[in-house]
């Protein structure tokens, strides 16, 4: 007995059993795969970490081999450049950070009794009842912090915390230095699965679908550190406590297109209010100032070549990718929104098009 049927000259029918089986091969392999995706804890997203990361150093490796540098030669000069500057973040920005983020834990309940007293924050309290739920909430945060068992949770948390996150940067660095390797034979390996009729097209496509991501994640990671940059000295000048605390939260916050900054804003000003009204309101407009020049001419120039995606879209992409995959999801939304519109635009609507 055959597995299948035939339905004309030329073409086969599978019988339904072998249709049966396929579908419930494929169902058992997605299942499988699912499986493997969850029971192997972070590991896909440093693989999807290193992948964007490698996406947006291979510009500037290319633009090493075009003056001339071997790509190996032009990979180990980027790849050690992005490792010296981690190194220096870690043991320069890290330790400052660390005690800052202490010594705002310890002022907390204190910053917040002496808020407490303000009749701006009474006025608040009489109408929405906030003052419990803030005393609660510090409580939490600082319970049990002078307490033996209190600090020994706190330094096995903070050591666990500190080793899973250098374990994931060096996993990141060498999945990124491998990618970066042999970013023209995982490409090439692509190519040659598709069929040799489309398999230009499928090159074009895909090549300018990684360029233009590549120049998003390097462009972005700039305009980041510009606006962590900015942050800091207007932040050191106004006198915003603990400055290299929210240098670092302002500039993963900026990482975030569009959502990052005004959350930014928000917060520090927030902080800023400890201080008095005029440094909060010092720092706002300053900060606000700075983000309408990053918006017309900072950020224009540094990603005129990177991906481009209209506003709403934009907005709905990074509120779905960080809500299903944190932080990640939102740096990867804007890049992934834009391959889907560049396929739409290229190869389905030319589709809809013909007669």
């Amino acid at each position: 007995m055959t597995s299948y049927s035939v339905d004309r000259p030329g073409r086969h029918r599978l019988s339904p059993v072998a249709m049966g089986f396929l579908g419930t091969l494929g169902v058992g392999l997605a299942l499988g795969l699912y499986y493997i995706v969850i029971h192997t804890g972070p590991l896909p997203l440093w693989i999807t970490a290193a992948l964007f990361i490698a996406l947006g150093l291979d510009p500037v490796v290319r633009f090493l081999v075009r003056r001339g540098v071997p790509r190996g030669a032009g990979v180990l000069i980027v790849f050690l450049a992005v490792a010296g500057l981690v190194a220096a973040f870690i043991s320069l920005v890290a330790p400052i950070t660390v005690q800052q983020l202490t010594l705002f834990f310890q002022s907390l309940p204190a910053t917040v009794d002496q808020m407490s007293h303000s009749p701006t924050f009474q006025q608040l309290d009489k109408s929405y009842g906030i003052k419990e739920q803030l005393n609660a909430g510090v409580s939490h945060l600082t319970s049990n912090a002078t307490g033996a068992g209190g600090i020994l949770d706190k330094v096995i948390a903070a050591g666990t915390a500190v080793v899973n996150g250098l374990f994931g940067t060096l996993i990141v660095l060498v999945l990124t230095l491998y990618f970066l390797v042999m970013l023209p034979s995982m490409k090439a390996a692509f190519y040659s699965l598709v069929p040799a009729s489309r398999r230009e097209r499928v090159t074009e496509l895909t090549e300018d679908i990684t360029a233009s991501v590549g120049s998003y994640v390097l462009g972005q990671s700039t305009v980041a550190l510009l606006n962590g940059v900015y942050a800091l000295i207007v932040m050191a000048i106004v006198g915003v406590p603990y400055p290299w605390l929210f240098f670092c939260i302002v500039v993963l916050l900026a990482v975030v297109p569009l959502v990052g900054p005004p959350t930014a804003l928000v917060v520090v000003s927030l902080v800023a209010l400890t201080k008095g009204w005029g440094t909060a309101l010092a720092f706002a407009i300053a900060y606000f100032i700075y983000l309408q020049v990053e918006a017309y001419f900072i950020s224009p120039r540094i990603m005129q070549r990177a991906v481009k995606v209209p506003g709403p879209v934009a907005v709905i992409a990074v509120i779905g990718g960080g809500s299903l995959l944190g932080v990640l999801g939102a740096l990867i939304a804007i890049p992934t929104a834009a391959a889907v519109m560049h396929l739409l635009r290229e190869v389905v609507v030319p589709r809809q098009d013909r007669k």
